[in-house]
C-alpha cells in the first residue's frame, strides 16, 4: 500500500517537474524568436518610442509581448471583436511599462476588457457615513487584483494627450505594493526615501499650479490623488521624455530609476 502511495507521489512530483520544465523552454523561446516583420511595422504605429529604442530593447520588449499575450485573456464588450492588432497594440504599450524587468509580465492579474468606445461605470464615494452611488464615463479603468478595462477608441485616437495604456498599467504596477497609492514597490529598500521626498514635494506642486488654473506639462487629471499622479507622470516618461527630463528631472530620475529605462537617452 505504502509502496503505491509513494509511486503515486512520485509520479505527481515527476509530472509537476516536467511541466516546469516545459515551460521555462517555452518562455526561454518567447525571447530567442527573431522580431516578425509584421509585428514590428504595427509596433512602430502603435508604440510609443519604438523607433528609437536600441534593438536589443526591442528584442527584449518583443520577448515580453510574446510572453504576455500567452499569459493574458482579452475579452471585447459591446460587440467589439479583439484583433491580432488589438492584442499587439496592448501588450505592446503595457510592456513599456516592464521593459527593464525580468519574469512574468504583470502577474496580478489575467483578464483585459476592451470596450470600442467611453464606456459607464458604476462609481461610489463614501463621504463619512454617507455614501454616493453613481455612473460615470470612463476612457479606461484598472482594478484593484482584477481586470483592465480599456475604449479602443481613446487607444488610438488620444495621441499626444495621453495614453490610456499605459495609464492603466501603471496603476497595476501601483497596486504591487499596498494598493493604489502612487508608490509601486521600488528595487531597494534605500530608494523608498529618496521617493517619496520628491514625489510629494512635486505632487505638492503641482496640485497648487492646478488649484490656480496654471498650465502644466503634466496632466491636470494627476491632481485627483497620489495615484492618479502616478500613472500620469508615467505616460509622461514614455510620451515626452526629453522634455520631462528637462522641466521635472527630479520626478524623471525617479522614474528612471523606478522603470529601469532613460528614453530621454534613446536616440
Amino acid at each position: 500500500m505504502f509502496l503505491w502511495i509513494f509511486l503515486a507521489l512520485l509520479a505527481v512530483a515527476g509530472a509537476v517537474v516536467l511541466w516546469w520544465w516545459v515551460r521555462r523552454r517555452k518562455i526561454a523561446h518567447y525571447y530567442q524568436l527573431p522580431i516578425p516583420v509584421a509585428w514590428a511595422s504595427l509596433l512602430s504605429r502603435r508604440v510609443t518610442l519604438y523607433d528609437r529604442m536600441p534593438m536589443a530593447l526591442k528584442a527584449r520588449l518583443v520577448g515580453h509581448i510574446r510572453y504576455f499575450l500567452d499569459d493574458k485573456v482579452f475579452i471585447g464588450c459591446d460587440g467589439f471583436v479583439v484583433t491580432d492588432e488589438v492584442r499587439l497594440t496592448i501588450a505592446g504599450n503595457a510592456c513599456l511599462l516592464v521593459l527593464g524587468r525580468k519574469g512574468r509580465p504583470f502577474p496580478g492579474f489575467r483578464t483585459i476588457v476592451i470596450y470600442p468606445d467611453a464606456f459607464v461605470a458604476p462609481e461610489v464615494v463614501h463621504d463619512g457615513w454617507v455614501v454616493t452611488e453613481s455612473n460615470s464615463v470612463r476612457l479606461g479603468e484598472s482594478w484593484h487584483r482584477g481586470p483592465v478595462v480599456l475604449s479602443w477608441r481613446d487607444v488610438v485616437e488620444r495621441g499626444a494627450e495621453g495614453n490610456v495604456i499605459l495609464h492603466e498599467f501603471a496603476h497595476k504596477l501601483d497596486e504591487e505594493n499596498t494598493g493604489m497609492d502612487g508608490l509601486p514597490v521600488l528595487r531597494e529598500a534605500s530608494h523608498y526615501r529618496d521617493w517619496a521626498a520628491v514625489l510629494s514635494r512635486e505632487y505638492e506642486r503641482f496640485c497648487h499650479r492646478v488649484q490656480r488654473g496654471e498650465p502644466t506639462l503634466i496632466d491636470p487629471y494627476g491632481a485627483e490623488s497620489a495615484a492618479e499622479f502616478f500613472a500620469v507622470i508615467s505616460e509622461l516618461f514614455f510620451q515626452r521624455p526629453e522634455v520631462m527630463a528637462q522641466e521635472h528631472a527630479a520626478l524623471y530620475r525617479q522614474l528612471s530609476r523606478l522603470y529601469r529605462l532613460d528614453p530621454a537617452g534613446w536616440s
